[in-house]
């Protein structure tokens, strides 16, 4: 079994040492969905949320959050990030947030990548949320990550 490397040997709570990890060029693609119903959905293609743009703010918030990571996830490292994206994609069902996070470090990507995802997900809630307040946002996950000591990582398809 691995062993928790975010624990010490008396099981007290630490953060990495990455100090002695080789640099190397890291990305991660993380993925998410939100589901709604056909009016919030037709509302956010046709430009017709009250808020304002709905995919450009949730774009800026995804890249915010990805860039504040370290502050927002205990023992995470906050990082220099080479690159973030945030794209959409209208579905049947909602929206699917795709996010890539990169950087040329010590420690890898995925929570940013995450973050990223999450939050602009987030961000398309808040702002439609008085179309559809019964939207839900699903599957969240790491979908690829690239570099580092294990090298690349590919999630099964769903």
């Amino acid at each position: 079994m691995k062993t928790l490397t975010h624990l010490d040997d008396s099981g007290k709570a630490r953060m990495v040492d990455v100090g002695g990890k080789a640099e190397t060029h890291r990305v991660a693609i993380a993925q998410g969905h939100i589901r709604m119903g056909p009016q919030a959905l037709a509302a956010i293609r046709d430009g017709g949320v009250p808020k304002g743009d709905v995919l450009a703010a949730a774009r800026i918030a995804g890249i915010m959050a990805a860039k504040k990571t370290g502050d927002l996830i205990p023992l995470c490292h906050p990082l220099a990030l080479d690159a973030v994206t945030v794209d959409f994609a209208f579905t049947e069902t909602g929206l699917s947030c795709t996010a890539s996070a990169s950087l040329t470090g010590r420690t890898g990507v995925e929570m940013e990548a995450l973050t990223a995802v999450s939050l602009a997900l987030l961000t398309v809630y808040d702002m439609a949320k008085a179309i559809d307040k019964g939207m839900v946002i699903e599957a969240v996950r790491l979908i690829e990550k690239r570099g580092g000591k294990s090298g690349t990582w590919k999630a099964a398809a769903e």
